[in-house]
């Protein structure tokens, strides 16, 4: 029988995919992490995709915030915070952890939730602990909702420096000298104090002293001699309880941007992060307050600008990583390219290095923004 002339069902609008952008977090990192949040929001395609910004809080609160990029910027050398652009502070949204239904949920005080929609991936743009280091990615795990960027165990990796070195040297890269404070070694601190000391007499001063577990230069201090050691191990600790002390490399900074195709993963040219005219390192207020720029692409010769490419994507694969990574080096004055760390979720904001490097290699900003949330839809949850 001919279906020609009978009624046809209207056809149903294509839902564009939805992406629900989520930053600010826990750590002492939030401020960067809402930066890093408006450029994405400011960048994505709206005729592509819809926006769901969600902001958590300090206090790890979630937050349907304004969609207002222009609000998320450093201001008279200040961070902006999820606090400032929540929508309503009474109530906040929750993510199903309920495989079958992607909903985000609406609720406050003394009112039925509301289901605001699906989510078909998140972007997580947090940093550091409670975002960056696998925690918000295990419970999208759970929720069985795609994300961009590294999976659970890459991102712990990526987030625990002491943890990192291991997986990298285990790979057959080089890393540096390095010691770690775990907080039970405090007990005795007489005996915790003389392993840096014995450290310090083995590789020489000046050490940088770090938290284990942060980003953006945050808590790290570089000690020139016995007598900051004390004030440095009070900072790094305000951050983490476990600390690591490093030996100071001879040498360059260059830094890579790993970028996952649909082929596998790819390196962009590299860069080089120059010594601050007005900072003692490259320190938080050298990278984002007073944007110390750096060099891109980086003045290397053929060999090494191949060498450190490769170098960048056998780390991503060491990590086992997913989506993006930047790879920081040393290039030593014995012409030796060290491996310092990786970050799973670089600062992204466009003046960022890791969007730089790209934007040198021919892939702009939004592209490379569409280009992650693309990796994160092609991707399943679960084993893989």
């Amino acid at each position: 029988m001919s279906t020609e002339n009978l009624p046809q069902s209207p056809q149903q609008p294509v839902r564009k995919p939805r992406v629900a952008v989520v930053f600010g977090g826990r750590s002492s990192e939030h401020g960067i992490s809402v930066v890093t949040a408006g450029a994405v929001l400011r960048a994505i395609d709206r005729t592509k995709y819809e926006v769901l910004p969600i902001g958590i809080t300090r206090e790890g609160r979630w937050f349907l915030t304004a969609d207002e990029p222009e609000r998320m910027a450093i201001t008279d050398r200040r961070t902006p915070d999820v606090d400032e652009l929540a929508e309503s502070r009474d109530g906040g949204v929750v993510l199903s952890v309920d495989p079958a239904n992607r909903e985000v949920v609406y609720y406050e005080p003394g009112s039925v939730p509301k289901a605001l929609g699906e989510v078909d991936v998140v972007f997580p743009v947090l940093h550091g602990p409670y975002g960056e280091d696998g925690t918000l990615q295990g419970l999208l795990e759970l929720s069985g909702v795609p994300y961009v960027g590294a999976g659970v165990l890459a991102s712990a990796v990526g987030q625990d420096k002491e943890y990192m070195k291991r997986v990298f040297t285990s790979f057959g890269l080089k890393v540096g000298p390095y010691v770690v404070i775990r907080p039970r070694e405090w007990a005795d601190e007489a005996a915790a104090r003389k392993k840096i000391v014995d450290f310090a007499g083995e590789h020489g001063w000046p050490l940088f002293v770090k938290p284990a577990r942060a980003g953006s230069s945050i808590g790290i201090t570089k000690v020139d001699d016995l007598s900051g050691l004390d004030d440095a191990i009070a900072e790094a600790q305000r951050h983490d309880p476990k600390i690591l002390i490093e030996a100071a490399l001879r040498g360059r900074e260059i830094e890579c941007g790993v970028l996952e195709f649909e082929d596998g993963p790819r390196a962009s040219v590299p860069a080089e992060i120059p010594p601050p005219d007005t900072h003692a390192y490259y320190d938080f207020d050298a990278k984002y307050i007073d944007s110390t720029p750096g060099i891109v692409p980086a003045p290397l010769t053929p060999e090494e600008t191949a060498d450190v490419r490769r170098l960048a994507v056998d780390a991503f694969e060491a990590a086992s990583c997913e989506g993006l990574v930047r790879a920081d080096f040393f290039l030593t004055d014995e012409g030796e390219f060290v491996i310092n760390e990786i970050n799973t979720m670089p600062g992204f904001t466009p003046i960022s290095m890791y969007p730089q490097m790209w934007q040198a290699t021919g892939i702009g900003y939004p592209e490379l923004v569409d280009r992650l949330v693309q990796a994160a839809l092609r991707r399943s949850t679960g084993l893989r």
